[in-house]
């Protein structure tokens, strides 16, 4: 059976919305005040869910904002869902790797990330109160799975999401320096092999050089066809 569209758009830096063909919406690391988002996080016409994937500043973004506007469900690891819920995010819940959520029938499973994960947001947060850095696979009943990876680098593991979750699309950090850049995200798409690929924290400020081109020229001919450039604001849809 053909899945039905699902539409992504990319509002720069790592925020995504995905929205399925009934204008169900899943935003993602909601930073709306980054340079290349041609969105302010006022002019958000809704949402109904919101992921963090860790507690930098650059991925919390305007999630109190946002989620205080609409009062929607707020998913991050459990001990970021604790500062959120102190911050006023009553819709916050928390999770942990390997765990699925299901919200309506949006799925939800937290996988696992390398990098820093301190809230930074907040002045006297303890070190480790954000918990830990982590990616999600969503899942919208009838149409084409997401992986968001978070900020990463490539780890052996890719495999096993692959094997377990089969993510049809996978957004992927290429901007180096903080993240992997395009030479370790060609090896997590030959790990997680989507059908899709899309690079995502990159250009945002200039220690990220990072660029689709580079990856595409690191990809193999057979893959470079699967490598999305998404323009920021303008909503692209997968079937």
């Amino acid at each position: 059976m053909k899945k039905k569209p699902l539409s992504i758009t990319w509002y720069g830096h790592s925020a995504f919305l995905l929205a399925d063909s009934t204008g169900r919406s899943v935003l993602i690391d909601p930073w709306l005040d980054n340079p290349k988002s041609p969105l302010r996080p006022r002019e958000l016409p809704g949402v109904d869910l919101i992921l963090v994937t860790h507690g930098h500043c650059d991925h919390i973004g305007n999630c109190l904002e946002i989620s205080r506007r609409f009062d929607v469900p707020v998913i991050a690891i459990h001990e970021l869902s604790l500062y959120l819920k102190a911050n006023g995010v009553t819709g916050a819940r928390g999770m942990n790797k390997g765990g699925t959520l299901l919200i309506g029938d949006v799925s939800v499973t937290m996988t696992h990330a390398l990098h820093s994960a301190d809230i930074d947001v907040a002045t006297g947060s303890p070190p480790d109160a954000g918990g830990e850095a982590a990616g999600f696979v969503v899942g919208f009943s009838g149409h084409p799975s997401v992986y968001h990876a978070g900020d990463t680098t490539v780890f052996g593991d890719m495999k096993l999401i692959h094997d377990l979750y089969k993510p049809e699309i996978a957004i992927l950090p290429i901007g180096g320096v903080y993240t992997m850049g395009p030479r370790e995200a060609s090896l997590a798409v030959s790990f997680l092999k989507p059908r899709w690929i899309v690079g995502m924290h990159y250009g945002t400020f200039p220690a990220l050089t990072g660029t689709p081109g580079e990856l595409r020229k690191l990809l193999p001919p057979s893959r470079k066809g699967s490598l999305v450039e998404l323009v920021p604001g303008t909503p692209r849809d997968f079937a």
